[in-house]
């Protein structure tokens, strides 16, 4: 990544991992830049990355290459509109990270004609193994699409989007995905220790077959429902347990909750922009 000034607007967990990403993959500390109002935050990251920090929003954003929105979605406009003339004039990139809100929207209170990436990262990015799609508005250059893939690269892997409306479905399924992956951990978890597990031994099998399945799927040329039959034995325990979670529609209950999210993120991004 080229060594330009990079400003977050938002000192939470994800700039905090954001920035974090940025330093360990040798992104010089004094280009970077954080603006939040809590003093204590603010201290916490001058201290561990040795980065810049500030009070003020539009001090923070002066000569920044790229701006990272990293603050509530209920809070985005009136954080964006007094910063629009500075980073109309400056051309400066600007990366959300807030979900649901539209580019549509962050370009009107922005001024218009600016550039303008949305993203929508998960939370395994605060331990740099997340999964980011983007979405480029028509005033992002090649060199400013580069920028925000490295900074997203940094906290895991990316993938770019052609149509924003696609970004609702990529809520549904990475952004509120790993609550459903903690939901079936929990609930095997409980099972096993209803069964007569020791709750420690529960949870450490729980964990560690789930990050192996995950591994194993990474790593496979195959896709998992062949991955699923490899390891499903004709009459053996495995299948026992699936045609019992088949049969209790598992598969059409996922359908519905990832259609149920989908559904949710676009009117909360609708709600969003009638601010």
């Amino acid at each position: 990544m080229a060594e330009e000034s990079i400003t977050f607007i938002g000192g939470g967990n994800m700039a905090y991992s954001l920035v974090g990403g940025l330093i360990a993959d040798g992104y010089r500390a004094e280009r970077v830049h954080v603006a939040d109002p809590d003093p204590a935050k603010r201290m916490d990251l001058a201290n561990r990355f040795r980065i810049h920090v500030h009070e003020d929003n539009r001090k923070a954003v002066l000569r920044a290459a790229a701006v990272v929105l990293a603050v509530k979605p209920q809070i985005i406009k009136s954080v964006l509109e007094p910063l629009g003339p500075i980073l109309r004039e400056q051309k400066s990139l600007v990366i959300s990270i807030a979900a649901g809100v539209r580019e549509p929207d962050i370009s009107r209170w922005l001024g218009g004609q600016i550039a303008v990436v949305r993203t929508m990262p998960n939370t395994p990015a605060l331990v740099r193994a997340g999964a980011t799609a983007l979405y480029a508005n028509e005033y992002v250059s090649q060199n400013q699409r580069d920028l925000a893939e490295s900074l997203l690269r940094a906290v895991g892997i990316i993938q770019w989007l052609d149509d924003e409306t696609l970004l609702d479905i990529v809520t549904a399924l990475s952004g509120s995905g790993p609550a459903y992956f903690f939901l079936l951990m929990e609930t095997l978890e409980a099972a096993a220790i209803e069964l007569g597990l020791p709750e420690q031994t529960a949870r450490l099998l729980t964990l560690e077959t789930a990050l192996g399945a995950a591994r194993m799927a990474l790593e496979s040329d195959e896709d998992p429902g062949r991955l699923r039959l490899r390891v499903t034995s004709p009459g053996g325990t495995t299948e026992a347990a699936t045609r019992v979670l088949e049969s209790g529609g598992a598969q059409k209950l996922f359908q519905q909750a990832l259609q149920a999210a989908t559904t949710r993120a676009g009117e909360l991004g609708r709600l969003l922009g009638e601010q």
